[in-house]
């Protein structure tokens, strides 16, 4: 409801500034041979008569002001003018467009310090763009901005403006305490400048958080305020505002027979100054009583006359407007015709061969995205692979490696240690045989003998399968220690290892150590070497 308020307000005040008289001696001027200076004037305060008042109309005749601005090669009003034009577009909803021509503007200001008090407004208007947009970091710096060149220029009016616009952003931001804050400064600075129109604001926008906040008696109490100024003042159009506010605070309250009464005090008045925009906005409130209420027939027919208000303003103001532009364009159309003609071909041209290079340009991008695409695909594909198959190898390797050691290990602890107790039994009975043949004392010999030497092939096999010197040691001590249990008088091994110090991946020692074992034997079992 307060942005409502502030853009009816600055609809009010352009409107009353300029009349048709004033725009069509404007124009006389724009069509005489006057110097440059009474010419960009007029062109500025034509704009100006349309600003808020007229988008369309806005933005066309800012358009032509620009080329007359640009051909004089004048900065400031190059400035000036897209200010006007960014705004235009603003309250046009289009956004994108409108940040575009403002921060177009304040580029160029920024770089004139004559003329900072014309740099202000801008932040201004762009900290709005972005508070609409909800981009509350970046309007709270353009107000910041604007604060800093008003306090610089000691403008008391632009600081309580600034003070009054960024407190909506802490309304926004849910800190109703600062924004209560920001209103109060800018109210004080109001009252100490004796304006008490601005007060009167500043005690809505402190009523409208109070709202919020649902302190209904404190935002009835600075709206009764800000009413009672407003009557002091004969503002009739101020007072149907207030009016209006009082109206959604009691239907907020619950208070529905005042808010009524409220609302409709509000309607007369509008009604008198002919602002259906108002009468609207208050029939969709009492639609919105009467629904609480219980009384539906009510709350119809308010919303049909919120609806009819709605389509005549629209009607009205774009029937008009619709004629008029088309009546400048088909103007403008037949005297240029002729001489754009080429222009507009040679402008086709280009733009086909630029659309057809773009489409080019864009079917290549396309086409080495995907490329890039499908070779990202496939590299983590085949990466997908590997880890897998090293995952297998992996868990074969442990397998076997866990096979290996079970076996060892009943070889070890089961035959093995059978075989010790066959060698025991057989030398524990030794003495109490007694051999009558030499022969028989020798088989008996080389049965015990043959006994040991199973046991010793147990061992050997079992640590061969099972190397503890590999556990206990890094790869290169167990590779040491393998071959000099090898070497003999009939054959010598000679080690040389590198980087083998620290201990490796159990899975890489072990298949290495299993590589050297079997090339070791096979040299010795196969090739009879003896070094």
């Amino acid at each position: 409801m307060r942005f409502f308020i502030a853009t009816i307000l600055t609809l009010l005040f352009v409107s009353s500034g300029y009349s048709q008289t004033d725009q069509d001696s404007l124009r006389q001027v724009l069509n005489s041979n006057r110097p440059y200076d009474q010419q960009i004037n007029a062109a500025i305060k034509l704009v100006e008569s349309y600003q808020l008042k007229n988008f369309d109309s806005t933005i066309i005749e800012g358009d032509k002001a620009l080329r007359l601005a640009r051909k004089n090669t004048d900065s400031i009003a190059v400035a000036q003018l897209k200010r006007h034009i960014g705004v235009a577009n603003y309250f046009s909803g289009k956004y994108d467009v409108a940040a575009k021509y403002l921060q177009e503007a304040i580029a160029i200001l920024e770089k004139d310090n004559k003329n900072r008090s014309k740099l202000a407004p801008v932040y201004n208007d762009l900290a709005k763009l972005y508070r609409k947009t909800r981009d509350l970091d970046k309007a709270l710096e353009n107000y910041s901005n604007a604060n800093a060149i008003y306090r610089s220029l000691n403008d008391t009016a632009g600081i309580a403006m600034i003070l009054n616009e960024s407190g909506v952003v802490y309304e926004y931001k849910y800190d109703y305490k600062e924004a209560v804050n920001r209103y109060t400064m800018s109210m004080h600075l109001a009252e100490k400048a004796g304006d008490s129109l601005s007060v009167s604001y500043s005690l809505s926008n402190i009523a409208g958080v109070y709202v919020i906040e649902k302190k209904y008696d404190l935002a009835e109490k600075n709206l009764l305020r800000c009413l009672r100024i407003r009557e002091i003042l004969k503002d009739s159009f101020s007072m149907a505002l207030a009016y209006s506010d009082l109206g959604v605070a009691m239907n907020a309250k619950g208070d529905y027979k005042k808010a009524i009464d409220y609302l409709t005090l509000s309607n007369r008045l509008a009604e008198k100054m002919r602002y259906p925009e108002l009468q609207s906005n208050n029939y969709n409130e009492l639609s919105a009583v009467s629904q609480k209420q219980g009384d539906f027939q009510k709350a119809f027919e308010y919303f049909n006359k919120r609806t009819a208000l709605r389509d005549s303003l629209f009607n009205l103001e774009k029937t008009k407007e619709i004629q008029r532009l088309n009546s400048q364009y088909e103007t403008a159309r037949k005297e240029q015709q002729i001489q754009s003609q080429q222009s507009r071909i040679r402008m086709q041209n280009y733009l086909m061969a630029g659309i057809g290079v773009l489409v080019v340009l864009g079917l290549l991008l396309a086409f080495s995205y995907y490329k890039r695409y499908r070779l990202k695909q496939e590299s983590q594909l085949q990466a997908e692979i590997l880890k897998q198959q090293e995952l297998k190898a992996r868990a074969i390797l442990e397998a076997e490696e866990n096979e290996r050691q079970r076996i060892a290990k009943d070889l070890h602890d089961g035959v093995g240690q059978m075989m010790s107790a066959a060698k025991m039994n057989l030398s524990a009975i030794e003495s109490e045989l007694s051999f009558t043949d030499p022969k028989q004392k020798e088989s008996f010999d080389k049965a015990i003998s043959l006994v040991d030497e199973s046991c010793k092939e147990v061992r050997t096999v079992s640590h061969i399968m099972m190397p503890n010197a590999l556990l206990r040691n890094s790869l290169g001590n167990a590779i040491h220690e393998f071959v000099n249990k090898l070497s003999n008088k009939t054959m010598q091994v000679h080690v040389y290892t590198e980087g083998l110090d620290e201990k490796l991946d159990s899975n890489v020692e072990t298949v290495l150590y299993r590589v050297i074992q079997e090339c070791v034997h096979n040299a010795m079992k196969h090739a009879q070497a003896t070094n």
